[in-house]
This record gives C-alpha cells, structure tokens and sequence, in this order.
C-alpha cells in the first residue's frame, strides 16, 4: 500500500492511521516498529515527522491466525459475493471483540459465516472490518473478505466516495428544512471515553435534511462527508438537538422510552472493488424506530 503524507509536521503513526482509513493508532505503531513502512528507502519511526508530499510505503502483515471463536449468530445480509458482505447490523450488537466484549460480536458471527475468508489488515481481533457503526447504531455494515477488496474499500473512505446516509430522531424542532454542520472531532478534554468539537479536532461534516417534523421532535436523514466516531452523535448535540435515547451526547435520562440513541444507518454506495460498478444498497428502519414514529404521528 503507498500512501501520500499531506501535511507537513505530523508524526509517520498519525499520518499512517488517519491516510490509510482502516488502521488505528495502535496498529500503525506495530507497523512502524517492525520497520514495514518506509519512505524513499527511508525506515520510519513512529515518532518522525513527515513533509507534505512524502511517500509512504506501507507492507502490510499477512493475516494473523485468529484466536476468535466462531458463533453461529443470526445475521441479516444485504449483499454478499467473493469479495465482500454488507450486512444490516442490528442494534445493540457490538461489531468486534474488545475489553468487556470477547464473545457474541459481530466478528465471531463473521467467522462462523465467511470461515476464514476475511481479510487480515487490520488484525486478529477485526478480520475484514472496513468501517464501524456504533452497538447501539443499527443499519448497513459493508466487510471486505480479502485483503484486495479490503485496501479499494478503505481508499474509497479516505477520499469520501463511500458514501452513507443516517436516518435519526432528534430532539426539538429544526428550524430549517437542511443544512450542514462543519465542526472539527476530537477527544473530550476532560472525558477520554467521549468525543467533541475541539479547535484541534480533525475536520468533520455533517449535511442533514428534514424528513418529517413532530411536536418536539424531528426526524432527519444525515449525509457523512467525513466518518469520525460518533460524528452525527456530537454533531447533533453540537447544535443543539441531540439524538433521542444518546444518554451520552444528549438528555441524561431516557426519552420516549428510549435509553440508547435513534440512529440508523439507512444506505450505503461504494464502487465494487473488483467490477468497478456503482453499488447501492438500502435497508428498512428497524421495528423499534418504525413504532415510535407510529406513535409520534399519532399524537399529530
């Protein structure tokens, strides 16, 4: 993989997590260290600082031997062939193991299905994850099943043409009928567990369009520029209309009944890594969202 540094000043583990899409901190670290990134001939450190225009030439690890085991979860695919699967995650399922989560993820319902055809980029722990939806986030969840299709996927994020459409419930009544909220993301200065709009945070941006409007409440459809995480959480709350049920970003107490945020990711388009043809692919609200529509209709 060769990745292009555009900013001049950024440490190589920064630069390598945020170009590639798909590694985390961590993993670019581990990369760095075991000297499988270089730049013209150059092996880098994870502390080196780039220049604008340096290439990167990254190597990555063959996949590991997964030490996960495979669950038969239920799972709900959208679209499946040889080179990847896009599934309708439902909410509350937790996409890849981590501390408190070992078992019953999506990965080890992955396992059981796809056996060991998954790519290996970003670890044991996340074979074949391209991007995540947060647990209590449902909706469309595209997985490479190698590292081919793994690396055309993740450049398609880096440079936004995988594009996502949200679907949420927020609380208040917008005031109008579209807009965009172009706020920078990082960590809480005092929270770690959360995210932010900071001054220094990386670039993020939101369009959203009402859908339908309620006493109190609107549902919007929201468009990622960019994917941070928690990006339409902390944008929502950013102007003043957190989602219904975030307990985190929004009201500390349950509303309408709902203790886990309004969120559904509605559609997904990408270019298949091997045809190159546009793909698009939807899936319905789930039945929790439908009824409490229901129910906000018909108090008019």
């Amino acid at each position: 993989m060769i990745l292009t540094a555009d900013r001049s000043g950024e440490r190589a583990d920064a630069a390598l997590a945020r170009l590639s899409g798909t590694l985390t901190r961590s993993a670019a670290q581990r990369l760095l260290e075991a000297g499988q990134v270089t730049s013209r001939g150059r092996v880098l450190k994870k502390n080196d600082r780039l220049e604008a225009g340096e290439p990167l030439e990254v190597e990555l690890p063959a996949p590991q031997p997964l030490a996960l085991t495979a669950e038969d979860i239920p799972l709900d695919i959208v679209y499946e062939d040889g080179d990847l699967i896009v599934l309708n995650k439902p909410k509350g399922l937790v996409v890849h193991p981590a501390a408190g989560h070992w078992s019953g993820t999506l990965v080890n319902a992955l396992l059981h299905h796809c056996r060991d055809s998954l790519s290996g980029i970003n670890g044991a722990l996340r074979p074949g994850i391209v991007h995540r939806i947060d647990k209590d986030t449902s909706g469309l969840l595209v997985v490479a099943k190698n590292d081919f299709a793994h690396q055309s996927l993740a450049a398609q994020l880096q440079d936004h043409s995988l594009a996502r459409v949200y679907v949420c419930l927020v609380t208040g009544g917008m005031r109008a009928d579209s807009g965009t909220v172009d706020a920078p993301i990082g960590r809480h200065p005092t929270d770690r567990k959360r995210m932010a709009v900071v001054a220094d945070g990386r670039s993020a941006v939101t369009h959203w369009q009402v859908l339908e409007r309620f006493s109190g409440y609107t549902l919007l459809e929201c468009r990622l520029e960019t994917g941070r995480t928690h990006q339409i959480r902390v944008h929502m709350a950013h102007i003043g209309h957190p989602i219904v049920g975030d307990l985190v970003y929004g009201r500390k107490k349950p509303e309408l009944g709902q203790d886990t945020q309004c969120l559904h990711a509605r559609a997904i388009t990408f270019r298949h890594p091997r045809s190159g043809e546009t793909v698009t692919l939807t899936c319905p609200l789930p039945p929790y969202l439908e009824a409490l529509l229901r129910r906000l209709r018909a108090k008019g």
